[in-house]
């Protein structure tokens, strides 16, 4: 098939969006597992409902802490040369690449062929992500000038996330209550080392190791204070009162601020709720894949690998984005050295820091220190990549707003994993070996160390039933 062929089919199932091609594939895979056509079909659409109310819930998130983001920027006054665009650059990065049109096909075969020959427990349907993967080949492209080197690196990479996905599978469906997912994503897996480290040190530091943070202490703690509708009102109305207070006439700024702190108190409650349909149209289909694996496969488990959407309706979860949005603000201030203004990707803050969640059982207040630590390299990470992004983005055709002498993101441009790809770009064939290399030894160590490896990423064998 030629480049332009293959390009026409990528483009038209990538054209359908999350919410149409993932029910499809569900779907698909629920017939080759030996669901009943009908039970599939019922599935499928009932986990595209799950997806679409996701989104709008998650959109109605974004549309609120959008302008508050910006209200914050102009409060704290910051000026400085390199602007958070947001993801987009580096969407645009990843599908202005020639990479986006062979990453998808070779990505979902070098998962097939690690799931066949038992590597990976996980089958990466979140294809839409894909782009994670095709913006760091096209990085390395842009460095290296050669594509094949770029699909390397993307492949590379897809490999990796294949195992933090089988790494983290089993915290995840623990603590966030999703048997049978995992989550394969790009910009997600990142602060996963980081979090596992610095939560083993407030383990050994007498005073904060005691202090409980998860949503039942809380509740208990603070009554109706506590409660995730309550928690997510309070902090948008903080929030909104950072942004807006005293801007104008009282009657302007008092509006917003109501607004924005009912909406996020609706976000913390309709989340779960769009979560619990995307379950349910997910469980049809894990139970058809456990029958044929015990059947064919002498009970062999498989991961459903999706995006990480699924974890932040936990009020953790939104609770820590939340509160990061200032707190990544202030670092953007007080960090020597910083050029960065983040302004538009502070509304993915609740992505980012959803894998945190299980690893730290859902203490709010790990969460948030941990996140506030792994941010501190991550914008100087935004402002390495920035460069790079910036060329890489204007050889993509993306818009780069007026004024703006560089631009970058909170997403995969603040991102150590393409950042680590970008360093060895120059000594290519060593460099990816070495990361090559190191994958397959973290795959090997999860097989042959499940436990100890499970239990670093959260897992808690003693609740097992």
């Amino acid at each position: 098939m030629e480049i332009g062929a293959l390009q026409s089919v990528v483009d038209f199932f990538l054209g359908l969006g999350a919410s149409v091609l993932l029910p499809i594939i569900l779907f698909i895979l629920a017939l080759v597992f030996g669901a009943k056509p009908g039970k599939a079909l019922r599935s499928s659409l009932m986990f595209g409902v799950g997806f679409i109310g996701l989104n709008l819930v998650i959109g109605l998130l974004m549309n609120q802490i959008g302008p508050v983001s910006q209200g914050m920027v102009e409060r704290f006054g910051l000026k400085l040369d390199i602007i958070d665009v947001g993801w987009p650059a580096c969407a645009s990065i990843a599908f202005g690449s020639k990479i986006s049109t062979i990453i998808i096909p070779t990505a979902i075969l070098l998962n097939l062929l690690l799931l066949f020959t038992r590597v990976t427990k996980t089958i990466n349907i979140d294809i839409w992500n894909f782009w994670h993967f095709a913006f760091v080949g096209g990085l390395v492209q842009w460095a290296t000038g050669n594509i094949w080197y770029g699909l390397i690196s993307a492949l590379i990479f897809s490999a990796a996330m294949l195992f933090m996905a089988d790494w983290t599978g089993p915290a995840i469906q623990q603590t966030m209550g999703l048997p049978g997912i995992s989550i394969p994503h790009g910009f997600t897996a990142a602060p996963v080392p980081f979090a596992i480290v610095i939560n083993k040190i407030i383990d050994l530091i007498p005073g904060l190791r005691d202090i409980k943070g998860d949503p039942d202490t809380i509740k208990k703690r603070f009554g109706l204070m506590g409660e995730p509708l309550i928690m997510g009102f309070v902090i948008g109305l903080i929030l909104a009162a950072v942004a807006y207070m005293g801007d104008g006439p009282w009657t302007g700024w008092l509006t917003k601020m109501l607004t924005v702190s009912v909406s996020l108190g609706a976000v913390m409650v309709l989340m779960p709720r769009m979560v619990s349909l995307l379950m349910e149209g997910l469980i049809p289909l894990s139970d058809a894949a456990r029958e044929f694996l015990q059947k064919h496969a002498k009970g062999r488990e498989i991961y459903i690998g999706l995006d990480s959407a699924i974890l932040v309706g936990h009020p953790t979860a939104i609770s820590t984005g939340l509160l990061m949005v200032p707190i990544t603000l202030i670092l953007a201030i007080i960090l020597p050295g910083n050029r960065v203004i983040p302004f538009g990707d502070l509304a993915v803050l609740p992505f980012l820091v959803a894998i945190v969640i299980p690893i730290v059982k859902a203490n709010l207040f790990r969460s948030v220190v941990i996140s506030t630590v792994f941010m501190i390299p991550s914008i100087y990470i935004m402002n390495y990549l920035a460069e790079g992004t910036t060329a890489a983005a204007l050889a993509a055709d993306f818009a780069i707003p007026e004024g703006a002498n560089l631009v970058t993101s909170i997403c995969d441009g603040g991102n150590w994993i393409p950042a680590l790809f970008l360093k060895v770009a120059d000594n290519f064939w060593i460099g990816n070996i070495i990361i090559a290399a190191v994958v397959a030894a973290l795959f090997i160590l999860l097989k042959k160390k499940p436990a100890a490896m499970n239990k670093l990423a959260g897992y808690d064998a003693a609740k097992v039933d």
